[in-house]
């Protein structure tokens, strides 16, 4: 049991410093990408996306306006076409 005490102890400060030397660059580089996604996402959306945003929009408004109107048409056409304009607004 005392040999295996004296091999255990040296082997434990090889294989942690072992890996502490290998796995010390990789946790940095880690960290250094981590913080780059960071300050990504915090970065103001650019030009470009502004754009497709506010096009985004306008193309949902005009789509808003077209079933509103396919609505009346629906709702116009399933009378039959009586009755005024008038009677249609719910």
């Amino acid at each position: 049991m005392g040999e295996l005490a004296g091999l255990l102890v040296p082997m434990t400060i090889i294989l942690t410093t072992g890996g502490v030397l290998v796995l010390r660059p990789i946790a940095k580089r880690l960290g250094l990408l981590l913080e780059l996604m960071a300050k990504e996402k915090m970065r103001p959306p650019s030009d470009d996306l502004r754009r497709l945003q506010q096009s985004l929009d306008t193309i949902n408004e005009r789509l808003s306006l077209i079933e509103e109107r396919q609505d009346f048409t629906e709702r116009l056409i399933g009378r039959g076409g009586a009755g005024s304009v008038g009677e249609l607004a719910e």
